[in-house]
């Protein structure tokens, strides 16, 4: 659980409002990480505020299943307006979650967002649920423990087909580990851009800028180039970003571009590029020396990928826009395939899929997937290389996905696989699989 140190003054409505309102716009499909930077008011807000705005509005969404349970106990199980249901929830979660918020405040100034939402009525009742929970504070605290040893799915707050799978894969310990891993606020990493500048420089510029940062050291990453921020100003407006000294990238979504091991000359076709992290990492490890082609399915995304090129001084990057092929078939050195998956290994990441993810995904993503690697597989060249990778930990959509192609494609042979886990390695999961065409 979060200690809650880290934020504004505690006794304030607005980040709450704020908040609150994100949490009314699920409703509308809004993707989690849209909903506050579309409003106004959030942006204007102090750092710290923003920071527990942003709290808020993320631990609801982690814990939500949690908390619906603790209403459902406080409320004899009868349902809420969704309106209702969400500020007990962003109350209960400060109550319990954020401990060194202190109970008055989490109360009262949930109760204000109540009321400034049009909802005297419900005021009280919320200011009842609240009180009477943290009344009863050492009971509810037992109650949320004992529930995350007999059913973790509600006591993680994960959807139970998905925690039943990884019980299965996992067993009982490494699915306990890989939930709580889930539900651990990620940190925000960086990888220095050394296109725009050295190492050394941009460090020395996070010093000037008050970015704290270390070292994110792993034997398959090159040294000192990924960095945990430990405290930053907004990242957007420093001069560093700016300037394109580094990107915001997790770690394990590296590994795809150290594998492809794509060298000065070649010509390369980062097949589902957007939003252009990978191909600027292919960029930078052949200093501009190589054809990088970014190709995706989503025109408009592509975008994304040339602000990014252009920011990071990735001149070697040239989009390639749907409808047109990204390139002559059987002309490409290598191929990368960064396919749509189920993102079960970034969940902590992106909070909003644990809620929409459905049990038939994994076997209809796994069947695009081979379908999709099959496309890619036409544009490489004889002796060619290509690497399939995701965000994934379901072997349906790894290791059977890779093999399968292997085993259905004459002329093809699978020379490695390499899998993360944050079981095994501390990151976020990634897969790559590297798959070689045979010479003319």
């Amino acid at each position: 659980m979060s200690n809650g140190e880290h934020y504004g003054r505690v006794a304030d409505a607005r980040p709450r409002q704020i908040a609150f309102r994100a949490l009314r716009r699920a409703s509308a499909g809004d993707f989690l990480e849209h909903r506050l930077e579309s409003d106004p008011a959030f942006r204007a807000l102090p750092g710290l505020d923003r920071r527990l705005a942003q709290e808020l509005l993320y631990g609801v969404t982690r814990h939500r299943a949690t908390l619906d349970w603790l209403v459902a106990r406080r409320t004899e199980g009868r349902p809420q307006r969704p309106e209702v249901q969400d500020l007990l929830r962003m109350g209960l979660y400060q109550l319990f979650w954020l401990e060194r918020i202190p109970a008055h405040a989490a109360v009262h100034e949930t109760v204000e967002v109540a009321r400034a939402a049009g909802l005297d009525g419900a005021a009280g009742f919320i200011n009842a649920i609240l009180r009477g929970c943290e009344r009863e504070r050492a009971m509810v605290l037992q109650s949320l423990g004992r529930l995350r040893q007999e059913d973790p799915a509600t006591g993680y707050s994960h959807p139970r087909w998905l925690v039943e799978r990884w019980q299965a894969h996992h067993g009982d310990e490494g699915l306990r580990r890989l939930l709580e891993w889930d539900n651990t606020p990620p940190p925000t990493y960086a990888r220095l851009n050394t296109l725009r500048a050295t190492a050394d420089a941009t460090l020395a510029q996070w010093r000037e800028e008050g970015v704290e940062s270390r070292p994110f050291e792993r034997p398959w990453l090159p040294s000192g180039l990924v960095h945990e921020l430990l405290s930053h100003p907004s990242l957007a407006s420093l001069p560093s970003f700016l300037s394109g000294g580094f990107y915001v990238q997790d770690p394990s979504t590296l590994m795809a571009g150290l594998e492809l091991g794509a060298r000065p000359g070649e010509t390369i076709l980062d097949y589902c590029a957007a939003p252009g992290g990978k191909a600027t990492w292919i960029a930078q490890l052949t200093s501009n020396q190589a054809r990088v082609v970014a190709h995706d399915n989503h025109a408009g995304r592509l975008r994304l990928v040339e602000e990014n090129a252009t920011r990071l001084g990735a001149t070697s990057i040239v989009v390639a826009p749907p409808p047109h092929a990204p390139g002559t078939p059987g002309t490409f050195d290598r191929v990368l395939v960064d396919a749509p998956c189920s993102n079960t290994g970034v969940l902590r990441r992106r909070l909003e899929l644990r809620w929409r993810l459905e049990p038939s995904e994994v076997e209809r993503l796994a069947a695009a997937q081979v379908g999709l690697l099959d496309r890619a597989a036409r544009m490489v060249r004889p002796g060619g290389t290509l690497v399939y990778s995701t965000c994934s930990i379901e072997p349906e959509e790894n290791h059977a996905v890779a093999r399968s192609f292997a085993a259905t494609h004459p002329g093809w042979r699978l020379e490695k696989e390499r899998a993360l886990t944050p079981l095994a390695d501390g990151t976020d999961g990634a897969f790559v699989a590297v798959l070689v065409r045979d010479g003319a």
